[in-house]
This record gives structure tokens, C-alpha cells and sequence, in this order.
């Protein structure tokens, strides 16, 4: 069983560094978000930027090829949770995000839950 796991560890994504991505926004405007991975077998930690500053990266994790984490964000005294999902492909990667309704970047209105996941790429910062 270890050499299963140290398998998988030796064949997880190098996602440490820097990377940028243009997020889709509220009314279809994109915004620029600095990522700061560091990779430690398949342990990942790290900041998201945003309108606020830097937000410290919960729950990651480096699984082969894909990684996953979780931003808390505070707005009005309201704790939202989101949760990235990324595919690693060389210097991409391609994320899913899904953010709850009513916060930040969620839905308005009637209904309640989770809108749909957003698909965005970052890309590694190589200067």
C-alpha cells in the first residue's frame, strides 16, 4: 500500500508557483486572479487573490493530474465557501469553481443553492 501511495505521489502535477487567470465576472466582465500554489506531495497550500487581497487556500489537494482546494471569502459579515477543481496540463490549468447563491459572484434572487460551476483557465507565470 505505501508504494501505491508513493506511486501517486510521484506522478502528482508540479503546480507550485505563480499562476494567472482571467475569471468571468458579474456581467460578463473578466478579472485578472493571481494563484500561489506550493505543492508538498500531495498536500496543497497556497493564496487566491481578489478585490480584497490574498485569501489563504483550504482543504487542497494534489491528486495525479488534478487538484482541488477551497476559498472562504467574507462578505458583509457572511462567510461564503468555493470550491476549485483543476485539471493540470503542462503550463494550464483548467478549473471548475462552484460559489453559493446569494454572495459574491453567486445567484440572486429566488431558489436558493449552489448557481452553476464557472470554467476558467490560469496559466503558469513563467518571468
Amino acid at each position: 500500500m505505501l508504494s501505491c501511495l508513493l506511486a501517486v505521489s510521484a506522478f502528482a502535477a508540479d503546480v507550485t508557483g505563480k499562476w494567472n487567470a482571467e475569471m468571468p465576472g458579474r456581467d460578463g466582465q473578466t478579472r485578472q486572479v493571481p494563484f500561489n500554489f506550493k505543492a508538498d506531495g500531495a498536500t496543497l497550500t497556497g493564496t487566491v487573490g481578489g478585490m480584497g487581497g490574498d485569501t489563504e487556500i483550504k482543504n487542497g489537494k494534489v491528486v495525479g493530474d488534478e487538484i482541488s482546494f477551497d476559498v472562504i471569502r467574507e462578505f458583509n459579515g457572511n462567510e461564503f465557501k468555493m470550491h476549485y477543481v483543476g485539471k493540470v496540463s503542462g503550463n494550464e490549468i483548467k478549473f471548475k469553481i462552484e460559489r453559493p447563491a446569494g454572495g459574491p459572484g453567486g445567484a440572486q434572487g429566488k431558489g436558493g443553492g449552489k448557481r452553476g460551476p464557472s470554467e476558467f483557465t490560469a496559466k503558469r507565470v513563467t518571468s
